[in-house]
Formats: C-alpha cells, sequence, structure tokens
C-alpha cells in the first residue's frame, strides 16, 4: 500500500495539471460514472493528502471526491489524448484538463463524500507528519495511553496517519527503539524524536518520490557496499533486510509477523531496555 508521502506528491500533481482550471471528468469502467459527473466541467480548486487519502475538490462545492487506492490501487498520468478501448476498460476515474489526463485503476475507495462524510473521515485519522497542521502531541495522547508495541501503534492510522509498513521500521531503527516497547513506556522525548524523525524522512520522501532512510555515513558509497535492489527502492536499514547483516552494528535483521504485518528490526541497536 502506499505510503503518505506518495498521496502528498498526488495532490501537487493534481494542482499542477488541472488547478484552477475546468476539467473533464468521466469513469470509463463505469463505476464512478455518477460521481464523475457530477464534478465534470469544474474546475479543481482543491487538492490535498490526508495520511493516505486522498480529497479533491471541484468549483465552489464543499463536497469532495475522495480516493483512498489501498493495496491495488495506482494513478497514471499523462500528456496529449488519453488511451481508448481496452486499455480505459479499468480506469474508475479519468479527469483531463489542458495539462493532461490522470487515470485512476483499482482503488480501495473512489467516492464523493458530502461535508459531513469529510468530517467524518478526518476526525478518526491521527496527525499526518507532511502537514502544517498536525498536532504531534494529539497522537502523544494516544500513544502514552497504549499497552500495544509502539510498532502496532505506528501503523494505526487513527494515531498517525500516512507511515506505512516501511517508515514504521526504519524510524523505530534510527531512534533505537524496540518495535516491542509498549506505547506507555516511552518517554515524551523519545515519542518527539519519532515523530519529528518521521516529518523529516517522509517530507524527503515527497521531494524523491522514494524511501531513503539510511544516514550519509551508511550509504554504500561511503561503505564499499552494493547499492540496495528491491522493487520499493531506497536505501534502508532493517526493511525487507532479515537475515542480513546490519549496517551499523553487524547484527542479523530479524522480522516476525505483528498484527498481519512484517516487521524487521535490529535487536543489537534496538534492544528492549
Amino acid at each position: 500500500m502506499p505510503e503518505g508521502h506518495t498521496i502528498h506528491r498526488l495532490a501537487a500533481e493534481h494542482l499542477r495539471m488541472f488547478g484552477g482550471r475546468s476539467v473533464r471528468a468521466c469513469s470509463p469502467q463505469g463505476r464512478f460514472a455518477l460521481g464523475a459527473a457530477r464534478v465534470d466541467g469544474r474546475p479543481l480548486v482543491v487538492a490535498e493528502a490526508f495520511g493516505k487519502h486522498l480529497l479533491l475538490g471541484f468549483g465552489d462545492e464543499e463536497s469532495r471526491v475522495h480516493v483512498h487506492l489501498g493495496l491495488f490501487g495506482k494513478y497514471s498520468f499523462g500528456t496529449g489524448v488519453p488511451p481508448a478501448g481496452v486499455s480505459a476498460e479499468s480506469v474508475r476515474l479519468r479527469l483531463e484538463g489542458e495539462g493532461g489526463f490522470a487515470d485512476l485503476r483499482g482503488p480501495a475507495a473512489c467516492e464523493v463524500l458530502e461535508p459531513g462524510g469529510v468530517k467524518r473521515l478526518l476526525d478518526r485519522l491521527g496527525p499526518d507528519p507532511l502537514r502544517a497542521d498536525a498536532d504531534p502531541e494529539e497522537a502523544w495522547r494516544r500513544v502514552r495511553r497504549s499497552r500495544l508495541p509502539i510498532a502496532a501503534l505506528l501503523l494505526d492510522q487513527s494515531v498517525v496517519a500516512g507511515p506505512g509498513n516501511i517508515y514504521r521500521a526504519e524510524v523505530l531503527f534510527r531512534q533505537g527503539i524496540s518495535p516491542e516497547v509498549q506505547g506507555r513506556a516511552l518517554s515524551a522525548e523519545q515519542w518527539r524524536g519519532i515523530w519529528d524523525d518521521l516529518v523529516v524522512l517522509m517530507a524527503a520522501g515527497v521531494r524523491s518520490g522514494r524511501i531513503d532512510t539510511v544516514r550519509p555515513e551508511h550509504m554504500p558509497e561511503a561503505m564499499g557496499r552494493p547499492p540496495r535492489v528491491d522493487d520499493h527502492g531506497g536505501e534502508v536499514y532493517v526493511y525487507r533486510r532479515a537475515g542480513l547483516a546490519c549496517h551499523v552494528c553487524g547484527t542479523p535483521v530479524r522480522a516476525r509477523e505483528l498484527m498481519g504485518r512484517n516487521l524487521f528490526w535490529c535487536p543489537g541497536c534496538q534492544r528492549a531496555g
């Protein structure tokens, strides 16, 4: 599932291509035909991300088109005339304008939310480290009361909106915190370190379009090691590195399942005590 930095990049791309200009909207697949008809011909005036949720606003309406990519959703952007025929049959929502087109395929959610629905969506989300209006204390109030491991809390979108499995594993490594530590056992200083690091790492992801979490002194060129080769790209410390030596201490990285998700950590650098 795309992590929060990807959704912020999508919001920025929508504004770049369509912001302030009327767009043509349709649903070649047919499953969002009524919603597309509702915004067709209106200018895109709002495109913003809240965690893993994209909200698009058109014209002077207070309703929003809500998109959640889920596990299989993806966007493709292009210039010129969008593809037709068989290639369009899987497109849930297509936006077209002078700057090009955006095709949405396979989302977990693509719907029109009225203002009340938007409020209910945002009310169930925790603060987003990539938003200027985020309040880390709101997340801390939930973390410090919880008996759940911090690794589980960081994937709970009602606690922090945006981080996924990669950012979760990497920020805990960088802060030297065991994923098993209960939320209530963290100090306020430790939580602030996690939050501040998420802000830095995720903002870098927005700029580059990939997740890189390794400090300069541990990059391939600094250590004389080959670069990471993985579909997700980016240099990381522990994510998908089970059994390999930690870049910092040499201890084999470990992995196990926690609440249905793979968890990666270094027992040498992330001691429970």
